[in-house]
């Protein structure tokens, strides 16, 4: 499994998340709002894909403390500096590759990714791995910058039905534009 190559600032999980840590707030109260929203069931399984150091999970877990929470990253360091950001929360964090996931077919309710997916080596890959991992009544929600969705786009109606895939600008910032976009589909 490869480290992802990235610069400056995001190469080490402490300064990444002093970076990230105030410009993510507001999606991540989407991303929570979205999941409030789901009405999924107490016991649901939510995977975070592209996890950094595992703001998003924990903000779910807290939020959310009958859902049980994975997360994933490529990134051994970012892994490791979210466990020991968890304490003892329950979310359960493992170093992956998304298109090679190491968990069994229809293990969740509800796959989040944000702002990841640009960073992905295999794309259609990714997809289908998610897909593989989701129930038969899941849901995979990619939040990431609108322009870098197409590969993401394409995968998702080559792997789902393509009916089911749903793209939605979203606000994510104080800015009046919406850089930011979900791309759903349904399993």
């Amino acid at each position: 499994m490869r480290t992802p190559h990235v610069h400056g600032g995001f190469t080490h999980p402490d300064s990444y998340d002093r970076h990230t840590r105030r410009l993510l707030t507001r999606l991540r109260a989407r991303i929570l709002d979205d999941i409030a929203a789901a009405g999924l069931a107490p016991g649901s399984r939510i995977l975070d894909v592209g996890t950094g150091p595992g703001r998003l999970p924990l903000a779910i877990a807290d939020a959310f403390p009958s859902l049980r929470v994975d997360a994933v990253d490529l990134s051994a360091e970012m892994i490791e500096y979210a466990r020991r950001a968890a304490g003892d929360t329950p979310v359960t964090f493992t170093v992956a590759d998304v298109a090679h996931l190491p968990f069994p077919d229809d293990t969740f309710d509800l796959v989040v990714s944000s702002l990841s997916q640009h960073h992905w080596h295999d794309v259609p890959g990714g997809i289908g791995d998610l897909h593989r991992v989701l129930r038969p009544t899941g849901r995979m929600w990619i939040y990431d910058a609108r322009y870098a969705l197409y590969r993401a786009t394409a995968a998702a109606r080559a792997s789902f039905a393509p009916a089911s895939v749903t793209r939605v600008p979203i606000r994510a910032s104080r800015l009046p534009i919406r850089l930011v976009a979900r791309l759903e589909a349904r399993a």
